[in-house]
C-alpha cells in the first residue's frame, strides 16, 4: 500500500466530539494508515493510500467541509481573507443576537415585564435564524451517528424555547430570555475563541506573510516582475537595498547584511556575499544583490519550516490520549445525565417545567469545547513562540518529553565547537611538509568534512597544486582510503593505520602531546609505511560554556560524546566545564552509548553530523543543528535554526512551560464540568448562566494558552 501524507482544512467542527468522531471515522477506513484531526487548527493530517478527492468525499459525507491545504503565499493570503470574512459574518450575527436578547434579559434587573408576544418576536429570530447553525451541526452529527456541542445547545435551547411557547398559550412561565441568551452567549464565546485561535497561528502567518509575492527575474537583458510561484530553479533575481528576499538562492554578485531573524531568531544582521546561501523572507540591508534560485515549492526553507511547525501542532502528545478517550463518551454521558435530571425532578414532584429547565441547563453547560481546545491551543502557541526563537519542534512527544530531561549529551565537532578547524602542525617523516600536505589534500578533494576542509584550506593558503584523485573510500569513524596515480593512502586515526601494519612508533609521543593540547591528529601512511601526521585544532563556540553552565544549573547532567581521540575530547571538555566525556566512539557505537544513559532518566542527544543521526534517533529527544547534515535534522524531534547551544536549555524551558499550560488547561476544562454539571442538575444554575459558564470555559483555556506568547529564551 503506497501511503502518502495529505493535509486538509476542515470546516464545521464545533467541539472535541466532532474532531474525535472525524478522526475515528477516517482511521476506520480501508486505505487510511493514520489520521490526526486538530480542533484548534481546524485541520486533518492523514497518511493514506486514498487520494485527496476520496478523503474529501468521506469527510463531506460525515457532514463536514474539507479542502486541500495549499502552503503557497497567495493561498495563505486567500485563507486569511476568507477567515476575516467569516469572522466579520459571525460578528454581525453576534451583534444582531445581542440586540434582540438584551431587551429580554433587561426586565430581570427591573420591574418592567415585556408582553409575551413581544418576547416571542425577539426570541424567534435568535432561535431559528441565528441559532440555525446549531441545528445544522446537530443534524450533521446525528447523521454521523454521534452527538456534539451543537446537539447539546440545540436540545437545551429548544427545550427552553418550546416550554416558553407552551407557557405563552397556557398562561405558564416564559423562558424566552434563557433560550436567546444561551445562543447569544455561546456565539460570544465562539467569537472570542475564534479570535484567540487566530492568534495561536501567528507564527506560521508571520513566516508566510513576510515573503514577497513577486520577484524581479532576469529575462535576457530585461528584468521582469513575476509571482514567486511561477519562478523555477536556476532563475536569477535581483534584490535592492531594504527589500525582502523573495526566494531561497545563492548570491552571484554583491554583498550585504541580511536580517534572518524570521528563521533563526537572531536579530543581528548576518554578512552575506558571493557564494553564500540566503533565505526567502530575510531582509536585505544596504547591498545590491544578484541571486540564483536554489529551492522552490515544498523544498523552500520557509515552506519546510511552516510544514514542520504545522506537523508538530497537528500531532498529539501522550497526555492527549486520555482526553480523546473521555471526549469519545462525553456527549452520550451528558445526555444520560440530562435525562436522569429530568426524571429525577419529575420523580421529586417539581413538575415538567422545572425538570425541563434544569435538564436544559445540564445540556448547555456540558459542551466539550474546552476539552478539545486545551491541548492543541497550548501546543500551537508553544511551538509558534519556539520557532520565533529559533527552535523548530516537529514532534509533539519530543516537546512533552523535553520537560523531563535528566541528561543532555552533546556531540563535539560542529555542535559545541565551531566545526571549522585549522591546521596547526604538519609533521613529515622525510621533512617535506608541503609534499605531505599536498598529498593529503589531493586525497580529500571535494570533501565537506570539517577536517578535510581544514587540510584543503591549508593547501590553498600555501598555493599547492593538487594531484588527480583516482579513487576514494570513506571509512566512517576511522578515516579514508584514497588512490592517487596508482598509490594507495590511508588517512585517519591511529587504529586505521595500525590495522594495516604501519608502525606509528616514531611519532607516538609527539602525537600524544598534541592531543593533550587539544589538537586532533590525522595519521598518513601508504604501503611503504608511515608518511607523517597533521594536527588541527577546532575552537569552541562562544556560547558553549554558558550553555553547559545553564543546563547544569537546572539540574541536567551534561556529557560530551565524540568520535575524536580521548585526549582531544577531554581537553575541549575541560575548557567548557564538562566533566563527563565519552570519546573515541565510532558512529555505530554512539546510539548504544545514548541508550545506555537512559537508565539515568530521559536523555537528549544534540548533534549535527551524518554520524550523529543514529544517536539522535535513539535518544528520548533528538536535537539537531540546522547548520548540519540533512539526515541529522530528519532524525531529530527538535531542530535549532542557528548554531547556538544555549537554545538547548531554551527548548527545555519552552517545553516545560507548554506542558504546564496543557495541564492547567485540562484542569480547568474538567473543573468547569465537574463543578457545573452537579449545580445544573440540582437546579442551582439557570440555562442562561450555564451558557455563560460554558462560553467562559472555552475562552479561558485559549486565553491561558496565549499567555505563552510572552515567553522569550533566557540569554547567557
Amino acid at each position: 500500500m503506497d501511503v502518502q501524507p495529505v493535509s486538509l482544512s476542515i470546516e464545521g467542527m464545533t467541539c472535541a466530539a466532532c474532531s474525535g468522531r472525524l478522526e475515528r471515522l477516517l482511521q476506520g477506513r480501508e486505505g487510511v494508515a493514520s489520521a490526526h484531526v486538530n480542533l484548534a487548527a481546524e485541520t486533518a493530517t492523514i497518511a493514506s493510500a486514498l487520494d485527496s478527492a476520496a478523503l474529501i468525499e468521506i469527510i463531506e459525507r460525515a457532514g463536514f467541509g474539507a479542502r486541500v491545504v495549499d502552503r503557497g503565499a497567495a493561498a495563505a493570503s486567500a485563507r486569511a481573507a476568507a477567515a476575516e470574512a467569516r469572522q466579520g459574518h459571525e460578528r454581525r450575527q453576534l451583534l444582531i443576537a445581542a440586540a434582540l436578547t438584551l431587551p429580554l434579559i433587561a426586565p430581570m434587573l427591573s420591574p418592567i415585564k415585556l408582553p409575551g408576544l413581544l418576547q416571542l418576536a425577539l426570541a424567534l429570530p435568535v432561535q431559528l435564524w441565528i441559532g440555525a447553525r446549531f441545528y445544522r451541526g446537530a443534524w450533521r452529527a446525528l447523521r454521523g451517528g454521534a452527538g456534539n456541542m451543537d446537539t447539546l445547545v440545540s436540545l437545551g435551547t429548544s427545550a427552553a424555547f418550546g416550554l416558553s411557547l407552551w407557557g405563552l398559550f397556557s398562561g405558564g412561565h416564559l423562558y424566552f430570555e434563557a433560550s436567546a441568551s444561551v445562543i447569544t452567549l455561546v456565539l460570544l464565546g465562539k467569537h472570542l475563541e475564534g479570535q484567540a485561535k487566530h492568534k495561536t497561528t501567528e507564527a506560521i502567518r508571520a513566516l508566510m506573510s513576510l515573503r514577497p509575492l513577486t520577484a524581479r527575474i532576469e529575462r535576457g537583458d530585461a528584468v521582469v516582475e513575476v509571482p514567486v510561484e511561477a519562478v523555477g530553479l536556476g532563475a536569477i533575481f535581483v534584490l535592492r537595498p531594504g527589500e525582502r528576499v523573495p526566494l531561497d538562492g545563492r548570491i552571484l554578485t554583491g554583498r550585504g547584511g541580511l536580517d534572518e531573524s524570521l528563521i533563526t531568531g537572531e536579530s543581528l544582521p548576518v554578512e552575506r556575499g558571493e557564494g553564500d546561501e540566503i533565505i526567502a523572507g530575510s531582509l536585505n540591508g544596504a547591498g545590491w544583490l544578484r541571486v540564483r534560485v536554489t529551492r522552490v515549492g515544498e523544498e523552500a526553507t520557509l515552506n519546510r519550516v511552516a510544514a514542520m511547525i504545522e506537523a508538530a501542532q497537528l500531532q498529539k502528545p501522550p497526555i492527549q490520549r486520555l482526553v480523546d478517550r473521555i471526549s469519545a463518551v462525553f456527549v452520550p454521558v451528558v445526555l444520560l445525565i440530562a435525562a436522569l435530571t429530568l426524571l429525577g425532578w419529575l420523580w421529586a414532584g417539581a413538575g415538567l417545567e422545572v425538570a425541563l429547565i434544569n435538564a436544559a441547563a445540564v445540556l448547555v453547560i456540558a459542551c466539550p469545547c474546552a476539552l478539545g481546545l486545551a491541548t492543541p491551543t497550548a501546543l500551537m502557541v508553544g511551538t509558534g513562540v519556539a520557532a520565533r526563537a529559533g527552535i523548530l519542534i516537529k514532534d509533539a512527544s519530543a516537546l512533552e518529553q523535553a520537560a523531563d530531561l535528566k541528561v543532555v549529551i552533546f556531540d563535539k565537532t560542529g555542535t559545541l565547537t565551531l566545526g571549522r578547524p585549522v591546521v596547526e602542525v604538519v609533521v613529515a617523516l622525510d621533512g617535506d611538509e608541503d609534499g605531505l600536505l599536498r598529498l593529503t589534500a589531493s586525497a580529500q578533494r571535494g570533501s565537506e568534512h570539517p577536517l578535510a576542509r581544514a587540510i584543503l584550506d591549508a593547501a590553498a593558503d600555501r598555493g599547492l597544486r593538487l594531484d588527480a584523485l583516482d579513487a576514494l573510500e570513506a571509512l566512517p569513524g576511522q578515516g579514508l582510503k584514497a588512490t592517487l596515480q596508482g598509490r594507495t593512502l590511508w588517512i585517519g586515526q591511529a587504529a586505521l593505520l595500525a590495522a594495516r601494519g604501519i608502525d606509528l612508533t616514531p611519532r607516538v609521543e609527539q602525537a600524544a602531546a598534541l592531543e593533550a593540547a587539544g589538537q586532533t591528529v590525522m595519521w598518513i601512511g601508504d604501503a611503504a609505511g608511515l608518511l607523517g601526521l597533521i594536527a588541527v585544532r577546532d575552537q569552541p563556540r562562544p556560547e558553549s560554556a554558558a550553555a553547559v553552565a545553564a543546563l547544569e544549573a537546572r539540574g541536567v547532567a551534561v556529557m560530551m560524546l565524540s568520535g575524536d581521540a580521548p585526549r582531544v575530547a577531554e581537553a575541549m571538555a575541560a575548557r567548557l566545564g564538562i566533566s563527563r566525556v565519552i570519546a573515541g566512539v565510532p558512529p555505530e557505537g554512539k546510539a548504544a552509548e545514548v541508550a545506555a544513559r537512559r537508565a539515568q532518566g530521559a536523555v537528549a542527544m544534540v548533534g549535527d553530523g551524518i554520524n550523529d543521526a543514529p544517536a539522535l534517533a535513539a535518544a528520548d529527544v533528538g536535537i539537531a543543528m540546522s547548520t548540519g547534515a540533512e539526515v541529522a535534522m530528519e532524525a531529530a524531534g527538535i531542530t535549532l535554526t542557528r548554531p547556538d547551544p544555549r537554545l538547548v536549555g531554551a527548548a527545555i524551558d519552552i517545553s516545560t512551560q507548554t506542558r504546564r499550560k496543557i495541564r492547567q488547561n485540562l484542569f480547568w476544562a474538567f473543573a468547569y464540568n465537574l463543578l457545573g454539571l452537579p449545580l445544573a442538575a440540582l437546579g442551582l444554575l439557570s440555562p442562561m448562566w450555564a451558557g455563560a459558564a460554558m462560553a467562559l470555559s472555552s475562552v479561558s483555556v485559549v486565553s491561558n494558552a496565549l499567555r505563552l506568547r510572552r515567553w522569550r529564551p533566557a540569554r547567557g
